[in-house]
């Protein structure tokens, strides 16, 4: 896997702000790739950063990890939905203008 797209995405979920969610597509637009890889490199080196705080496009974390995603939330100040699957992307969506200008200074040695 391109260790430098690896490190971008790390890198710009480490942005993302307690309480704030953003997509997997979000971060495919902000690092110039898809939202398929981005889940590939979350699944294989995401366990260090706040994984948590990236959701699918309808706001739901993965299955696999929805409790501990929602014990992280209840933390930060996010409610879950009635439906008991995720978030509100358009209540708790990170400002994706200064999430963008904040990567593009945090990935500046990278290019």
């Amino acid at each position: 896997m391109d260790e430098v797209l690896v490190e971008k995405v790390l890198r710009a979920v480490e942005l993302v702000p307690s309480g704030r969610v953003v997509s997997y597509g979000d971060l495919a637009e902000l690092v110039g790739t898809g939202p398929r890889h981005v889940g590939a490199i979350m699944r294989e080196y995401g366990s260090g950063v706040a994984w948590w705080r990236v959701v699918n496009a309808a706001g739901d974390p993965p299955k696999f990890k929805r409790e501990t995603a929602f014990e992280h939330w209840a933390d930060e100040g996010l409610l879950v939905k009635r439906n008991g699957r995720g978030c509100r992307m358009a209540e708790y969506r990170a400002d994706l203008e200064e999430l963008a200008r904040a990567h593009a200074e945090a990935v500046a040695d990278l290019t």
